[in-house]
């Protein structure tokens, strides 16, 4: 197993999980303090006076607000408003917690809370679904990324901020809430009525395909993730009935999650060289994070599987495992997500969530607002069969010959041989209980499709490399290298 020096919890937190998260890479705070240059000093000066001038106006605001308001608000959370206020207008993924959604923050990222479901943001004064959590109420009733929620139980969300709309989402687990959905090439406003539950998320949930093919799915990256993608090779290992071909890692509608378990389960599938890099404001916020020897797939095809719905810590593995042609990054374009929070406790006052840095994948590309282009792009799509008419082969023709003589091969006795589906493979492909339908998953049964063919042409190459170096003159002795010449290169097969 790999070790690693521990690094700075960052969790994805800029966009909020109705259930519930708020998403963008996030840290814990413990030392914000910075030693500004002597010019940077020299201009702190020159500006104070026109500070305390704003400062002044701050609060001539507040006094005003509080004796003229036409109803009384307390003086704490007129101060929490302006402290919103500033965070919010500052990014979409700045903000101010209190006490109490500070502790939920913290439990969602133990994996288990209550709600819907559902990773959200704000945009153009609606809610935007980001991405449906796997297995919740929101992805069973059909929420999708994209979604604009417009209203909650009858009442507009326009004019509400982020965490008013969330706060009216929660609510006591098994009571109803009505969302009303505005769709993108939908005309009529669509309506769900979801029941509240509690939101266990496993993060890492894996099968294998048709027995040869690994299958993981990363819901969203939590404190067990890296170590549920090492349970699940584990299992793949002791289960698998024949050689395991590559495996599929699928991140759509992963919304991101803690920065250090993205850098982790990147470092399990590659052997050096750099997974990501953060850079702030100032040169000395500049950090990288390296891959340590040991790859857990021992080099075995990966195929990496995004959608709009992958954002922030999804696209840190996807782009580190593309930049380092370590995968094939299959589906459509990610969400774009690409600055960090860092999340400061405030003694007796909740914490702040403020953008602190961009990160950047190994090759030094931004997705800030670009996301990540996948090498092969796969459009969800369903698939029919278009039954052809009778048609006639060479065994229809009279007299044509026999092939009894011909000796039988059986695909599945070599593992390079990709015969067709068994009956019992059509029929796990739609089996609804299984967590991969191929039937109905386009993307998945492109990504099935890819690996056994790099997985086949790998094979081929070997087995090229082998018959060569059998066949060499320099290991038979069959032939001598006439005097002038190199000889042949030996190569181990």
């Amino acid at each position: 197993m790999k070790q690693r020096s521990s690094v700075s919890k960052l969790m994805l937190l800029g966009t909020v999980v109705i259930g519930l998260q708020v998403w963008g890479f996030a840290t814990y705070a413990q030392d914000n303090n910075r030693t500004a240059g002597k010019d940077e000093n020299a201009k702190t000066v020159n500006s104070t006076s026109n500070t305390y001038q704003q400062l002044n106006l701050f609060g001539d605001v507040f006094e005003l607000v509080r004796k003229q308001y036409v109803e009384e608000v307390p003086d704490e959370k007129l101060i929490q408003y302006a402290v919103n206020g500033m965070l919010m207008n500052l990014d979409p993924h700045s903000s101010y917690m209190d006490e109490k959604e500070f502790g939920d923050m913290q439990v969602q990222t133990r994996g288990e809370f209550g709600g819907l479901g559902i990773e959200v943001t704000m945009e153009n004064g609606l809610i935007k679904v980001v991405s449906p959590i796997f297995d919740t109420p929101a992805y069973r009733a059909g929420v999708q990324a994209g979604d604009y929620i417009s209203d909650l139980d009858g009442t507009s969300i326009v004019g509400m901020s982020l965490n008013e709309a969330v706060d009216k989402m929660r609510g006591k687990v098994g009571t109803p809430i009505k969302l009303t959905i505005r769709r993108e090439g939908v005309a009529d406003p669509i309506e769900i009525t979801l029941i509240r539950d509690v939101i266990k998320i496993e993060s890492v949930k894996y099968e294998m395909v048709n027995d040869d093919i690994g299958y993981i799915r990363i819901t969203t990256f939590n404190q067990n993730s890296d170590s549920g993608v090492k349970k699940a090779f584990a299992e793949f290992h002791e289960k698998a009935k024949k050689p395991l071909r590559g495996l599929i890692l699928d991140l759509r509608n992963n919304p991101g999650g803690l920065l250090d378990q993205a850098i982790s389960i990147s470092d399990l599938f590659l052997d050096k060289g750099e997974i990501v890099s953060t850079r702030g404001r100032h040169e000395q916020d500049t950090k990288r994070d390296n891959a340590t020897p040991g790859d857990i797939a021992d080099g075995m095809p990966i195929v990496v599987l995004i959608n709009g719905g992958s954002a922030s810590a999804s696209e840190i593995v996807s782009g580190a495992l593309q930049d380092h042609r370590r995968a094939i990054i299959l589906g459509t374009q990610s969400f774009g997500k690409g600055s960090v929070q860092t999340v400061m406790p405030l003694a007796g006052h909740g914490a702040m969530r403020l953008t602190t840095a961009r990160y950047y994948t190994p090759s030094g590309r931004s997705i800030q607002a670009k996301g990540i282009e996948p090498d092969i792009i796969v459009e969800p799509a369903k698939v029919e069969t278009i039954k052809s008419g009778e048609r006639i082969s060479e065994a229809d023709l009279r007299g044509a010959l026999d092939n009894n003589k011909q000796p039988k091969v059986d695909p599945a006795a070599d593992p390079n041989v990709l015969g067709p589906q068994s009956d019992a493979t059509k029929k796990d492909a739609k089996d609804p209980k299984k967590l991969t339908n191929l039937a109905d998953d386009y993307q998945l049964a492109r990504a099935v499709d890819l690996v056994r063919g790099v997985s086949l042409y790998e094979s081929s190459l070997k087995s090229s490399e082998s018959d060569a170096a059998t066949d060499s003159p320099a290991q038979t002795g069959a032939t001598e290298t006439p005097a002038g010449t190199d000889a042949p290169e030996k190569s181990e097969p």
